[in-house]
């Protein structure tokens, strides 16, 4: 795992995670592009870098966190095998972090989780990829898009239950994933979207504990292949009910 240096502004290479201290972010990406692993020699002045790196590093460099990952920037993503294998253990690594930012890019600085309000309609929560990364780590901070706390998973457990439709005894690590049924789980996934046909397969591997390759381009064969192993590897036949 590759994990950014907030402070010497390099990359490390991580084989433990378990007993490593890392923030990790949670994002949707932006629509025009975003910057990827082609990195500058210098983090902090270098005026190509994404102003959302910075800005995240500083996030987890103030509260204490010396090494950050972020998707879009610590992945190579020239490498079919390295993508692949994180892609895999992505689960694990939001599982593992000991805290999670959930930046909201469309939610302003407020406290306001009524209906129709801009935190329960941001669309961070109908991404594909952000239903692992909301439910994996035990610890979820919620940022506005100026990067400031709106509250966490464990004190909005039930607006984000509301939101997501996910039982908060899930969302607090209180009830384990593999108590819930297949159709159940299916269902946490089934508005959201992917920009990929392929993501929507490949963003629920974690959910169910399952490792596969991901091979882009294969379109819906991918959905048919998670099918597949969910059958072979979980018996509990809800899917077809699905």
């Amino acid at each position: 795992m590759r994990l950014l240096d907030t402070h010497t502004r390099h990359f490390i290479e991580v084989s433990d995670i378990s007993n490593t201290k890392y923030a990790i972010l949670s994002h949707t990406w932006d629509t025009g592009g975003e910057q990827t692993e082609d990195r500058p020699s210098d983090l902090w002045d270098d005026h190509r870098l994404a102003e959302k790196i910075k800005k995240s590093c500083e996030v987890a460099r103030n509260h204490g966190y010396r090494l950050l990952w972020i998707d879009s920037y610590c992945i190579n993503k020239s490498s079919s095998s390295e993508l692949s294998e994180t892609i895999n253990s992505m689960y694990a690594w939001y599982g593992h972090a000991t805290i999670c930012y959930a930046l909201l890019a469309d939610v302003p600085y407020m406290f306001d989780y009524s209906e129709g309000s801009p935190f329960r309609d941001s669309r961070w929560f109908k991404r594909g990829w952000t239903l692992q990364e909301l439910i994996a780590p035990k610890h979820v901070v919620f940022l506005s898009k100026d990067r400031r706390p709106l509250g966490s998973k464990g004190t909005m457990a039930a607006v984000v239950e509301e939101i997501t439709g996910i039982d908060r005894r899930v969302l607090t690590h209180e009830t384990s994933l593999d108590t819930v049924s297949v159709a159940q789980r299916m269902s946490w996934a089934a508005k959201r979207e992917t920009t990929r046909t392929e993501d929507r397969a490949y963003s629920l591997l974690g959910i169910f504990d399952l490792n596969m390759p991901t091979l882009y381009g294969e379109g819906e064969r991918a959905f048919q292949r998670l099918q597949e192993e969910i059958l072979r590897r979980i018996p509990d036949q809800s899917l077809f009910a699905w």
